[in-house]
């Protein structure tokens, strides 16, 4: 079996993003190994056209006639192309309420939708993410989110810099206050963001220390251990916690006391308990100032409920009135601040468009080769226009029951 012919598409959800699947060296050496793929021509991009055009890929703007088409964010539902198969983020396997129609899209249209999110391993493991860039540029956003809010000190945005040499170059010269962050996850986004709050000056301390007061500008990581408990009182067991999420409660209040700076990067199924309650968030001990949600699940379908919408890279922060549940203008005294960008990784574009065109050109594109691929399988939401195996339980968010 060959490889199907391939298209990197536009991106055209608004707001925009910078990211691509694929960089212009990395379509120029698919085709020298004959791989027949093109690129749609965009001016929305990190990579202008004419970066992949030097490289002699060609830039074609009617893709119909392409197999496979390879994007980053969702597709507008007008823009995609009957019985065609997709590889992209479509943000509806968690029967999210925001793209129920898109999830009606893919069936009408009779596609084949793979979702990035959804390529994982024998044992469940994802093959590939944005993850950890989204974490960098989550807890780099959260600190300067703060730092909008007290004017306690200077840092700029991400997408003002070069790269993130250039950030590192900033975070050697900043002096922070006092100053405490929780980080909740372990997995590629806790990685990314941990990453961050160390080079920015935290220091990382443990659970118990940063719930004791040491440290001065400080930050703790959160493992399932520590920010979830079994009504039993047993022990926390990870993998019972994935499967059974619904049957624990939330540990999480201690730090939601102390902290200054939440930023949130775990990956919530919908079944696991939130870390918080709207109604919790109006306690006169509730200290978090600022949320920095990298997971951004929109309330109520979520871990943190004042995550009311996802915000974007020109308008990064909103405050989150806590006495009436709504949203009020940024930095407003009794208000949370909340950045919830959804496409975090598109102030690091180029960077992180490499790291994960690489992975996908590693572990991902040789599975299109094969007449049956497990990978793929498990990552099809639809397949032909019918809900894949393992999304069987979309039927009723589908409008099939």
């Amino acid at each position: 079996m060959s490889y199907p012919t391939i298209a990197v598409i536009r991106e055209e959800k608004k707001p925009p993003d910078a990211r691509v699947p694929l960089t212009p060296p990395q379509v120029a050496e698919l085709r020298s190994r004959g791989i027949d793929i093109v690129v749609q021509p965009s001016e929305g991009r990190t990579f202008k056209d004419h970066e992949y055009a030097d490289l002699g890929v060609p830039l074609v703007e009617d893709i119909s006639d392409r197999e496979l088409l390879l994007g980053v964010k969702e597709v507008p539902i007008d823009k995609l192309i009957s019985g065609r198969k997709y590889c992209f983020f479509a943000h509806v396997a968690k029967e999210q309420p925001y793209n129920q129609k898109l999830m009606r899209a893919l069936l009408d249209k009779g596609i084949t939708h793979m979702d990035y999110e959804y390529l994982t391993g024998e044992h469940g493991k994802r093959l590939i993410a944005f993850g950890y860039w989204a974490g960098m540029v989550g807890a780099h956003n959260a600190v300067w989110t703060y730092a909008q809010r007290t004017g306690a000190f200077q840092l700029p945005r991400l997408n003002t810099l070069h790269d993130y040499a250039a950030a590192k170059e900033v975070y050697a010269k900043l002096d922070l206050p006092p100053l405490r962050v929780v980080l909740t996850g372990a997995g590629r986004v806790g990685k990314g963001a941990a990453r961050v709050l160390e080079d920015i000056g935290l220091e990382k301390v443990s659970p118990h220390d940063f719930l004791n007061g040491k440290g001065k500008a400080v930050f703790t990581q959160l493992h399932v251990c520590d920010y979830a408990r079994h009504p039993s009182g047993k022990p926390i067991d990870k993998l019972h916690f994935y499967s059974h999420g619904e049957e624990y409660t939330s540990g999480f209040s201690p730090y939601a006391k102390v902290a200054d700076i939440f930023v949130n990067g775990i990956f919530w199924d919908g079944k696991a308990p939130a870390f918080f309650t709207a109604e919790e968030m109006k306690s006169a001990d509730f200290n978090i100032q600022v949320i920095g949600d990298v997971t951004c699940d929109i309330a109520p379908a979520a871990s943190v409920p004042s995550t009311l919408f996802a915000s974007t890279i020109a308008d990064p922060v909103f405050g989150y009135d806590s006495k009436t549940g709504e949203a009020v203008a940024a930095y407003t005294k009794s208000a949370v601040d909340v950045m919830s960008i959804d496409n975090l990784p598109s102030e690091l574009p180029r960077d992180a468009s490499g790291a994960f065109g690489a992975i996908f050109i590693e572990k991902i594109l040789p599975e299109f080769e094969k007449e049956q691929s497990d990978i793929l399988r498990r990552a099809s939401v639809t397949i032909d226009g019918e809900l894949g195996p393992d999304f069987q339980y979309l039927q009723g968010y589908a409008g099939l029951s």
